[in-house]
């Protein structure tokens, strides 16, 4: 792999992960245009070792306030952690029976199935994009017409909105190109979470969610027998190891600038790009991409 490509694809890996804008549909446009082959052995392991590094940018950055949110006492870490399970639990079950339904009824015929062969298509992405945009979109308004109290500022996430934002983000579990960072604190606006401690919640749960979502693609990739030999991934350690250092640096400039336009009130901004990218990845598709 060219250290070039290689940092080019940590950078749209880094900002397009953490922003609302799908990393899956910038990542696969980004392979394409570059010639690298997302299935190769070497591109596994760059591709998890982006996903490492973003899920530092996101520790770094929320840590503090983290604290300040959720770890004043014990009461508020409790609902937290409660809020937390929740949430999870409810991706697994939307997430994971999606998965399962459409493996089992679309790939019937195949021995070794799994999702990925479908939803990375940009056929099937952009409109997935297109429907992340329409629900930032639809957030934006709402929270545009609320009022604003201090009561709603500061109070605990309830189980119900917790239960609200986890089975959304089970929509973007398999569905590539619904952003879930968009889905998410979209969602959190519209159960009246304040969108500050939407997002505090938001990539609370990324961390939580990208540990498994690692070793899912590793076990996919070893499952469908991409994985030969040790040697592959030796040689692809070095730059791998570049792109998850430049994949957090994006990423943590990423966090700045969605922190910025979500809180200045230009959420709606970022569902009119992922409206745009949808058409994009369409006529891409069209020229047979």
């Amino acid at each position: 792999m060219l250290i070039l490509r290689v940092i080019i694809l940590a950078i749209v890996q880094g900002l397009a992960e953490l922003l609302p804008i799908s990393s899956s549909a910038h990542v696969i446009v980004a392979e394409e245009l570059m010639g690298m082959n997302p299935s190769a052995p070497q591109m596994t392991l760059l591709l998890v070792m982006l996903h490492t590094g973003t899920m530092f940018a996101v520790i770094v950055y929320f840590w503090q306030r983290w604290r300040r949110a959720f770890f004043q006492n014990y009461q508020d870490f409790k609902s937290f952690v409660i809020a937390l399970i929740l949430a999870t639990v409810l991706t697994g079950i939307v997430g994971g029976g999606l998965i399962e339904g459409i493996e089992k009824i679309a790939f019937r015929h195949s021995a070794h199935a799994w999702i990925e062969q479908w939803f990375g298509r940009l056929s099937l992405i952009a409109p997935a994009l297109a429907a992340a945009g329409v629900l930032i979109l639809i957030a934006s308004w709402q929270e545009r017409r609320a009022t604003k109290t201090v009561e709603r500022e500061t109070r605990e996430i309830s189980s119900k909105q917790a239960a609200w934002i986890g089975a959304v983000q089970g929509l973007a579990v398999p569905f590539r190109g619904f952003s879930r960072s968009g889905a998410t604190i979209s969602a959190g606006m519209l159960t009246d979470v304040a969108k500050r401690r939407a997002e505090d919640f938001s990539f609370a749960l990324a961390v939580v969610l990208t540990p498994p979502a690692i070793a899912r693609e590793l076990w996919r990739m070893i499952r469908v027998q991409h994985i030969r030999t040790g040697a592959l991934f030796l040689s692809a350690v070095t730059p791998s190891l570049l792109g998850m250092f430049f994949a957090f640096l994006a990423g943590l400039l990423a966090l700045k600038w969605l922190s910025t336009w979500l809180e200045g009130g230009k959420w709606y901004l970022f569902g009119l790009y992922c409206l745009f990218a949808a058409s994009g990845l369409l006529v891409m598709h069209h020229f047979g991409y």
